[in-house]
């Protein structure tokens, strides 16, 4: 009778716990997405009636893998492609329109004030964490959140000011010219070849980043870049469930892949590190301005007082700068390229402005800011193909935003991408290639609009846009020198989200040696 008793207890309490979990459940996947579902519309947000666990994913999933089956016709209106889902959504509800993801919605938020007031309170409308994807494949400054922004942001600051950045240019210069005797070694027999320039650029940026920050090159840091976008790859196995509770520990082989190499990017990125320390203590010549040196000298300081970082954290920053130093300035250089292989004219114009600033000498690192068409044209393409296409927060509380409350647990995203095509803001030619639209300036251009926000914006705005743009200048500057670009007639149009906006399809230039 007694071991009846214990069995019937010890039962109670299994099926006590399972009630209560099953409860819970219940509440998260129904109770808790109707009532924001009420509350959303009470708003006078429009969507489509929440659907048990997968919201609209299933629709979002299908809608995308068809916007990516097969390239356009060239067209910068490539909205409807990069963000397939979020795009049909406004078509058909409006601009005040939401998507369930899984069990929570997304607002998409489309007037630029509010967009402008969500990334100005970064503190409240934070970004999405805990996200242990986004910070293995990613971390640092980028995924930092609460206090650890403010340490991490100000001891990284120093590494971009503008005078710091002048150092840099020297070792920018070099690997351009690497490019460049790449490229004429390919066409040295005719004159003229068809390359696919989308590999010869992700190395450019990925040696550039390497020189500037880490006094390292390209070839050395090779692995940590590979290993990059295996974690990416993986990422996005993550990503395709993420919306189902608990989904992400049941992927026990994806996890332990994701673990290894992320021990195995540590380990890469922890040898540089020690290359340097120990360069340091043979007293050999190395610019201490760099980032990679004002990270070691931050392991000096007290974390405490928030002048500090751990060597853990060290190693975490130089992950995020190895892969989104990189990625950003790739995805603007290659779209640049495309537009100026495209439109002709804009690229004699460009090329006549650094024959007059540069003659067909080496460029002048001191005159790059003299190249005023070069950064309308390199504006442009960024306001038409902005590396982030669409911006995510969240909210932990109930939030007031502009005369709106918005309910806690709600993620917010702003498609930049819509904002940068509209023809209320732009004019009726936003969706063509016009770099004369920026002039007078981006101020003038956006007629004191909060919209051109290709590196964010507010407090978070990307701490590297200045060195991006100047790798992009100089970059534009050196193959205008040397080469005419014509589009291929093999070339595919097909403008794709894998993180950032990148060619699906390469990009194939027929490059002709002046």
């Amino acid at each position: 009778m007694e071991a009846l008793f214990v069995a019937s207890v010890v039962l109670s309490i299994i099926l006590a716990i399972i009630s209560h979990f099953a409860l819970r459940l219940y509440q998260r996947l129904w109770v808790r997405p109707k009532k924001m579902e009420k509350q959303l519309k009470d708003l006078g947000f429009k969507g489509n009636p929440y659907r048990f666990l997968h919201g609209d994913m299933k629709d979002y999933f299908a809608i995308a893998q068809e916007a990516n089956s097969k390239p356009m016709n060239f067209s910068n209106d490539i909205g409807a492609r990069v963000l397939p889902y979020e795009h049909h959504i406004v078509e058909k509800h409006g601009k005040n329109s939401f998507v369930w993801f899984g069990a929570k919605p997304r607002l998409n938020i489309m007037d630029p004030l509010l967009v402008k007031e969500i990334l100005f309170k970064y503190e409240e409308f934070h970004k999405v964490y805990p996200d242990p994807v986004a910070d293995l494949v990613v971390g640092g400054l980028s995924t930092a959140h609460a206090e650890t922004w403010p340490r991490h942001r100000k001891i990284i600051n120093a590494a971009f000011n503008v005078e710091k950045l002048k150092g840099a240019l020297p070792e920018l210069d070099l690997s351009c010219k690497d490019t460049i005797r790449k490229w004429k070694a390919l066409v040295s027999t005719t004159g003229s070849a068809e390359i696919d320039v989308w590999p010869y650029i992700e190395i450019l940026a990925r040696d550039m980043i390497s020189r500037a920050a880490f006094g390292s090159f390209y070839e050395e840091g090779r692995r940590i870049f590979q290993l990059h976008e295996m974690q990416a790859d993986l990422a996005f196995q993550f990503m395709g469930s993420s919306y189902i509770p608990w989904s992400r520990h049941f992927k026990f082989s994806a996890n332990r892949k994701m673990r290894e190499l992320n021990k195995e990017m540590i380990g890469q990125l922890t040898r540089i590190i020690k290359k340097r320390e120990k360069t340091l203590k043979m007293g050999e010549k190395v610019n201490t301005d760099d980032l990679l040196s004002i990270l070691l000298d931050a392991t000096k300081n007290d974390i405490q007082e928030g002048s500090g970082l751990s060597m853990e954290e060290v190693v975490d920053e130089c992950k995020m700068f190895y892969s989104a130093g990189a990625d950003s300035t790739a995805r603007l250089l290659v779209w640049t390229i495309i537009c100026l292989s495209k439109h002709g004219d804009w690229q004699s114009r460009a090329r006549e402005e650094v024959l007059q600033v540069m003659g067909n000498k080496d460029i002048d690192c001191e005159k790059l800011n003299q190249l005023k068409i070069i950064t309308m044209i390199l504006n442009e393409v960024l306001r038409l193909y902005p590396p982030a296409p669409l911006l995510l927060r969240a909210t932990s509380k109930k939030m007031k935003l502009g005369n709106l409350t918005i309910p806690a647990w709600v993620h917010l995203t702003m498609p930049v991408i819509f904002h940068n095509h509209d023809t209320e803001i732009w004019g009726e030619d936003a969706k063509e290639f016009n770099p004369q639209r920026f002039s007078e300036g981006i101020s003038n251009a956006t007629k004191g609009s909060p919209v051109f926000i290709p590196f964010s914006w507010g407090p978070r705005t990307c701490i590297g846009q200045h060195l991006a743009l100047t790798e992009a200048r100089m970059a534009v500057a050196m193959i205008l020198q040397n080469f005419s670009l014509e589009l291929s007639p093999s070339y595919l149009h097909a403008p794709e989200l894998n993180f950032l906006l990148r060619p699906q399809y390469g990009a194939k230039i027929i490059l002709q040696e002046l």
